[in-house]
Parts: structure tokens; sequence; C-alpha cells
């Protein structure tokens, strides 16, 4: 059979069916990742060696191939015309080559369809500074960096250079010029393409991960000097993100960053999806840090334990806080108490959290026996 046919037709099915990623892994048959949780396609074969290294070499380029027998691992895009993009890894387990599809629409979603907090379009249209969007993989962090350029796309008039492993969404026309450059392909390294792309007359740099010190050194000198540099980093958390950026760096040069930091940081958006408790499909919770004067001075003092207080008392600057976020979709049926601890098990949120479950609990059975009676 037709290798790319074959996978072409399984990647229909994974649209078909909501997934977000496809897997090939030997021995199993094909899984799907569905809000969250791995099904199997039992009605598939099993994967062998050679149905896996087929189906790679029917995909990939003579130079990704290369590449991958170099370094044994790879990440690339691929794309079914007029239907969908989908960044592809790959790797070896145990000797055989697996591949794992994450699913990339078309069209970019909205700020609406994402569920994005407002003040994300305020953080796309800034004239510099640095922008984080934080959180564990799979979090929907390249979703929430491509609806934010895209709304710049279509608001504002700058030049766009984004950094890219692999690239994902592909911008349409817009009032702005994109650049799209993808590591391997366009430039050796994050770093690298970050320290040359000054020279490339840039507005906005969007570097798709900061992974490095350099990448991270570069980007800081990128904001500082008059750039809006959109980036991520796994980390949960806005406090924990500042710490992360801080200590990649040596001692020596760590209170230099603070400042540096402190100076250019202008919001980190941290993300987390989570089953919705009717089980169709998931919906994303939301921890928002703004660059205010006293967010800037906890930073540059070293005081990063008490920024979650001054985030509780900045609603009206736009901050949120997990653990809040947590609450309110709790309280209005959106995730169930158990969705909501594993975000937060083992922190002094829980026992809250858990409180305020029983209590909505409590509520709706006094709502059914009331109900019952008249």
């Amino acid at each position: 059979m037709n290798r790319v046919m074959e996978i072409n037709d399984l990647l229909r099915i994974a649209l078909a069916r909501g997934a977000s990623d496809l897997h090939f892994v030997v021995p199993n048959p094909p899984v799907l990742r569905i809000s969250g949780r791995l099904t199997i396609l039992d009605n598939y074969p099993s994967v062998t060696p050679e149905i896996t290294a087929s189906m790679f070499q029917s995909i990939s380029s003579i130079t990704q191939q290369q590449t991958f027998e170099q370094e044994q691992e790879l990440d690339f895009s691929y794309e079914i015309p007029e239907i969908s993009r989908f960044r592809v890894n790959v790797s070896y387990q145990r000797g055989s080559i697996s591949l794992v599809f994450r699913l990339i629409p078309l069209r970019i979603p909205t700020f609406e369809e994402l569920g994005l907090p407002d003040i994300c379009k305020t953080f796309a249209l800034l004239p510099r500074g640095l922008v984080l969007v934080t959180g564990p993989t799979g979090s929907g962090k390249s979703s929430t960096l491509a609806a934010m350029l895209n709304y710049l796309n279509e608001n504002g008039e700058k030049k766009i250079v984004t950094i890219e492993d692999p690239i994902e969404y592909v911008f349409p026309t817009g009032k702005c010029v994109i650049s799209q450059r993808q590591l391997g392909s366009d430039t050796k390294s994050f770093g690298t393409a970050v320290e040359h792309v000054l020279r490339q007359d840039p507005n906005v740099i969007m570097v798709g991960e900061m992974r490095d010190l350099d990448t991270m050194s570069s980007a800081l000198t990128a904001a500082e000097t008059g750039h809006l540099v959109l980036s991520t980093l796994h980390t949960r958390g806005a406090a924990q993100s500042v710490s992360r950026i801080i200590d990649v760096f040596p001692a020596g040069q760590q209170q230099l960053i603070r400042l540096q930091l402190a100076n250019v940081l202008e919001g980190v958006i941290s993300q987390a999806l989570l089953r919705r408790a009717d089980g169709k499909g998931r919906v994303a919770a939301f921890e928002v840090m703004v660059g205010t004067t006293a967010i800037r001075n906890l930073i540059r003092e070293d005081k990063l334990n008490q920024i979650p207080v001054f985030m509780e008392s900045g609603r009206e600057e736009g901050m949120r806080l997990l653990h809040l976020e947590l609450e309110r979709l709790l309280l209005a049926g959106t995730i169930t108490a158990e969705e909501a601890l594993t975000l937060t098990r083992g922190t002094k949120e829980a026992e809250a959290l858990t409180k305020k479950a029983e209590e909505s609990r409590q509520t709706v059975r006094e709502r059914v026996k009331k109900a019952i009676r008249g």
C-alpha cells in the first residue's frame, strides 16, 4: 500500500475525531490522543519497524533523513493541502522508528475560540518588550502565540520575523510583513537566528522556544533594543517563569539579568488545558502576570515569592492567578474537582479548591432536593 495515502487516511480520521495527536509506536496499533486521553485504533494492525521506517521515508526529504540519521531526533512539518498541517516528531525506541503527528489547523484560531484573556490583545500590540507564553507540552502555547500574531497582522503594520522548530501555523497576507524561518532549513539555531535577526529590520520577533542561555540572552537584548519579543517556556506559573530565566545564567550574571528582565518583561501568560466535566473536549485555564511597576521592583529585588500576592490584587491591570481561575471553572461546573487538583495537588491552594468543590456539590444537592419537594 502507498504509505503516504495510508498516513493521510489516518490523519483524516484523527481530524474527524477531534484528536490532537496521532502516534505510531512499534508494536502497537496507531493511537490517537483525544481530549488528553489515548485511544487505540483497534481496527488497524500493529505497526512494525518496517512500516514506520517506510512511513518516515515517504513523507520526508533526503536532507531530513540524513539529519535524523546523524541526530537520531527530528522535528519537521507535514501538510495535506487544504486539509491541515502537522508537526511531526521522529525518534527511535528499542531500535525502531516512532512517529508522532501533532495536528495544526490551517486556519489560525481566534482569541474567542481559545478563550484568551483580553489583555493578550494589548500584549500583541505593544511597541517593545518581552512577552512569554508558558505551560507544559501540549497546553496550547503555539496556538496562543499564533492568535496573538494574527491579531497583530490584522490590526498593525509591522515587520514580524518568526523562528520556529518547525513552522506550524502559516500566516495569511495581512497588514504586516511576516518572515517565517525554520530551524534546520533556514537557520542553525534559535540563538544564532535571534542574534542576527536585528539586521532584518523587524519590529516583532517570535522565538518558538527559549531553550538555552544563548537564546535567552539574545531575546533579552532584542527586547532591550526596542523590539517586541514573543516566546515560550516549559514552565508552570508566572513567578516560576521569571525564576527559570534567571537561574539559567551563571550566578555572577544573575543580578544583571534581573535588572535586564525587570526592564523589558511586559507580561507572562501561563496556561494549562483541562478536560471538561461533560467530556466534550478541553478548556484552557490562564494565569496572567503584567509587568507593572510593583512587579518589576520585585524582580529587581529578587523577591519573586511575593509576586503572587501582587498578582492577586492586580485584577484591574489584567492579572489572573491560576488557582482562582480553576476555582471559577470549578464553581461554574466546567471542570471537576479532580481535574482542578491535577494542577494544584501538593500546593496550599489544593485544600481551598477541595473545600470549594464540596460546597459546590452541597449546593447542587440542595437544589435537587428543593426541586423534588416543589
